[in-house]
């Protein structure tokens, strides 16, 4: 017999486990399809692994640079990297959130069917498009018949047409992630978020790295002056950019227990590069092959399942898509606030979705980076009468107590209105920092209002409370 619920979602990462959970708490029945583990990409693949190889590169870089801090280690305690521990404590805390996923699904008696699934058009299961015919496991098969469809099938890693990816020395995030040994050298194709972050974590363990990046800057979507003093970080710690270069793909070769490859230079000569592994970060694409979208009216575009932007729905309007799998913004905060949106829409209670450039955005290399909202450029290009004001970081007490004293509090405002647009941060803690813009931004706080909130002294806060001083004209600092 075919299961019937209220809401089915198939995929149970963060976008789905928080659809399902809503659901439920709401009352509806719930059953999510997963093929593989709880948590998805994010949990297993991406933030949380990536995040716990980034902070045992921040101890050992810590532990290096000790004597700054008037703390000396004796002649036998020099710091060393032990990588399989560095593997073994990534997979503990991988390990120890994923039986909290389990655990939440128990507790609000979600329903979770272990298979692959595919949408069927309308049978003899139900008269309307959607029912999901999920191959289980063991070779077995069930059919769930929702009320309502949530997708949530995430993303994989775009992969470069031509080169000799092995899962050793040609890989991607997800394969880099089981490393079994720290690179001497590596070559990072890719200057976006993940590129950046892997360059910023492999320098920390002492990685010999080249980052090549087609654009003429570091992350090409966020404002300038993050890409320039995160381009000046890396370099300053020996990470050598290639910006405005183009990989030749049919040029690469794997052999000899390392990786050659020739790239276009900016300057129009060309460059050959060798290294032990090499790691291609070039974006994410859709999951949205062998789902059964043409028995229905779900549309995809580019990749991508084509939605609704306010209600999330597809071209079925009882079945919603959301998270990486729709585009945009492919972040698990971003997936987490559209399945709320997605839920409550389909409730009958609509939640107004947030604007991509509203969706906080964060960048864990050292130092950390945030921002949310319009760049000073984009702002400009938008039509506002821009006001925009950086203050560095070293004029805050709790920086230079932390030892990280490098970056910047950087607000862009609306001089007309003295509404706030943006808010990018370059520093210690950035990506905890951004929180307070984003709640402002849901309030539509003005930065005056922000500045005259009392924030304790000494905190990294500060830098938040003086930059939305400045922006207004009344910083204690100075602009």
């Amino acid at each position: 017999m075919p299961i019937e619920v209220d809401v089915a979602i198939l995929g149970g990462g963060p976008g789905g486990y928080t659809a399902a959970v809503r659901a439920a708490q709401a009352g509806r029945s719930v059953v999510i399809i997963e093929k593989d583990k709880l948590g998805g990409t994010c949990l297993h693949r991406g933030c949380i692994p990536s995040k716990a190889l980034l902070r045992s590169a921040e101890v050992y870089a810590t532990v290096r640079g000790a004597a700054a801090y008037g703390v000396r280690l004796s002649e036998s305690g020099e710091a060393t990297v032990d990588w399989p521990s560095v593997l073994q404590r990534k997979d503990d805390v991988v390990a120890q959130l994923h039986k909290g996923v389990e655990a939440l699904m128990k507790q609000n008696r979600i329903q979770v069917v272990r298979g692959t699934g595919r949408l069927m058009g309308p049978s003899i299961f139900s008269p309307r498009a959607g029912a999901v015919a999920v191959e289980i496991e063991d070779g077995e098969s069930e059919t769930i018949v929702p009320r309502h469809l949530i997708v949530a099938t995430g993303s994989r890693p775009r992969r470069l047409e031509g080169l000799p990816y092995d899962g050793l020395h040609v890989v991607t995030s997800d394969e880099a992630l089981g490393w079994p040994s720290r690179p001497l050298s590596a070559i990072i194709v890719g200057g976006g978020v993940i590129g950046v972050e892997w360059a910023s974590m492999l320098a920390d363990f002492g990685t010999d790295v080249t980052l090549v990046e087609t654009a003429d800057r570091l992350l090409p979507g966020e404002d300038k002056d993050i890409s320039t003093e995160l381009a000046r970080q890396l370099e300053k710690r020996g990470v050598a950019l290639r910006l405005g270069a183009k990989l030749d793909a049919a040029s690469c070769d794997a052999a000899d227990g390392g990786v050659s490859v020739r790239i276009d230079t900016a300057g129009g000569e060309s460059e050959s590069l060798r290294a032990e592994r090499m790691l291609v970060s070039v974006g994410r694409v859709g999951n949205v092959e062998n789902l059964g979208f043409e028995n229905t009216d779900v549309k995809t575009s580019g990749g991508f399942v084509s939605v609704n932007p306010a209600t999330l729905q597809t071209g079925e309007p009882h079945i919603y898509a959301i998270g990486d799998v729709v585009g945009g913004v492919q972040l698990a905060h971003a997936a987490m606030h559209e399945a709320e949106v997605a839920v409550a829409h389909l409730l009958g209670q609509p939640v107004p979705r947030t604007a991509d450039r509203d969706v906080p955005r964060a960048i864990y290399s050292r130092p950390e980076a945030a921002a949310i909202g319009w760049t000073e450029a984009a702002a400009k290009a938008a039509g506002y009468d821009v006001r925009a004001v950086k203050l560095p970081m070293r004029i805050f007490g709790k920086a230079l107590v932390h030892g990280e004293s490098e970056g910047f509090a950087k607000a862009v405002a609306d001089r007309k209105t003295g509404d706030l647009l943006g808010v990018h941060i370059v520093g210690p803690h950035a990506t905890d920092l951004i929180a307070e813009a984003s709640l402002a931004k849901l309030l539509d706080a003005v930065p005056w209002e922000i500045g005259r909130a009392i924030h304790p002294h000494p905190t990294l806060s500060e830098a938040m409370q003086e930059v939305m001083l400045a922006v207004s004209g009344s910083a204690s600092h100075g602009s």
